[in-house]
């Protein structure tokens, strides 16, 4: 039987928040294959803390150089993920995603003319290597008669990021430019159907197990089909553990890693702040086992679906902190008194967090 204790040391290890960091913030994409990232600066730590000290600068140069890429590759959410990886993931989400709006692209009397046209616009302008804004291309669409208001513009650019046309590329004042992808990712894997569920399953597990089966449903809104698909392709690469009568899959060069090294005294005593929205907490339908039922007002106030920056320390969230007035000052707001030792730890992790957003 392995111990809810053992449970959340291996996903600790998984994320890259205790045990060997990642060398660059394109190998944690690499890594956990999907980073939520609808709050850009938010995803930019989550990547930077995962390494041995790479600083925010260091993960817009990435961005900039195409090492790591900006889209919605499921649950209509934004991540980032590795370049060779985006055109076989949305082979696999793309149908289920785009047929769920229907309905909502006739509430905004978005037919297939308005996409086309607004593909063929946008085309022509980034061809040859050009990014644009978001606002300068809801002008570009305007001008041209295609109306963007009511979220009719959103829904234009995310349709052609889902169809494979566009992502978000090089850095443009505190956000991204629009590029085309053919140009921007011009080489990736090509997958078939049930080597794509067993790698989407295997990149999961490797980057957040151990995890369920609804857990992995759930992160890319595919199907349990898919999700069994996954499992008779991954085959031998994952095995399973049960922790409080519910069964959680795990790779097993996970399980073995975590079997074969010793808990190290820094990793007893550490403590993370985690940015808003991160995988530690959001990758997974069910986090019970990481957050108390009882404090996630705190983390979601008023149910809103804005999750704040969590303190996590023993693999679960203990509190939230924020950085007021982006003075350099982080405030840390713990459920209960910290100890003297996880003080210090929060304080060497506010540390860092200054180093990378500095």
């Amino acid at each position: 039987m392995t111990s809810r204790a053992d449970l959340l040391r291996m996903r600790a290890l998984a994320h890259a928040i205790d045990g060997e960091r990642e060398s660059t913030p394109a190998d944690v994409a690499r890594r956990l294959l999907a980073v939520q990232a609808q709050d850009f600066a938010a995803a930019c730590w989550a990547l930077g803390l995962r390494t041995g000290g790479a600083t925010r600068t260091d993960v817009l140069a990435e961005l900039d150089a195409g090492a790591i890429v900006r889209s919605w590759p499921m649950r209509g959410t934004l991540h980032f993920v590795p370049p060779e990886d985006l055109r076989w993931m949305l082979g696999v989400t793309t149908s289920r995603m785009i047929a769920g709006l229907a309905a909502r692209h006739r509430q905004l009397e978005l037919e297939q003319p308005d996409f086309h046209r607004a593909r063929d616009l946008v085309t022509e302008a980034l061809s040859g290597g050009r990014s644009i804004g978001r606002a300068e291309l809801m002008e570009l669409w305007e001008r041209a008669g295609i109306a963007t208001a009511g979220q009719r513009g959103y829904h234009l650019i995310y349709f052609l990021a889902q169809t494979g046309v566009l992502c978000w590329g090089p850095t443009l004042r505190t956000q991204q430019a629009l590029v085309l992808l053919d140009e921007w990712v011009p080489l990736s894997r090509r997958l078939e159907p049930d080597e794509a569920w067993g790698e989407f399953l295997l990149r999961y597990l490797r980057g957040h197990g151990p995890a369920t089966v609804k857990d992995f449903v759930w992160w890319t809104k595919g199907t349990v089909a898919g999700a069994k698909t996954g499992l008779a392709v991954a085959g031998d690469a994952v095995t399973s553990v049960e922790v409080d009568g519910t069964t959680y899959l795990v790779p097993v060069e996970l399980a073995d890693r975590a079997a074969s090294t010793a808990q190290t005294r820094r990793e007893r005593e550490s403590v993370h702040l985690l940015p808003a929205f991160d995988e530690y907490l959001l990758g997974y339908q069910d986090r019970t086992a990481v957050l108390d039922a009882a404090h996630f007002e705190r983390i979601v106030p008023g149910g809103n679906g804005i999750f704040q920056p969590t303190v996590v320390a023993h693999g679960r969230v203990v509190g939230t902190w924020r950085r007021p007035g982006g003075h350099g000052q982080v405030d840390i707001q713990p459920f209960v008194p910290l100890t003297a030792t996880q003080e210090r730890a929060a304080a060497r992790s506010a540390a860092a967090y200054r180093r990378f957003a500095a």
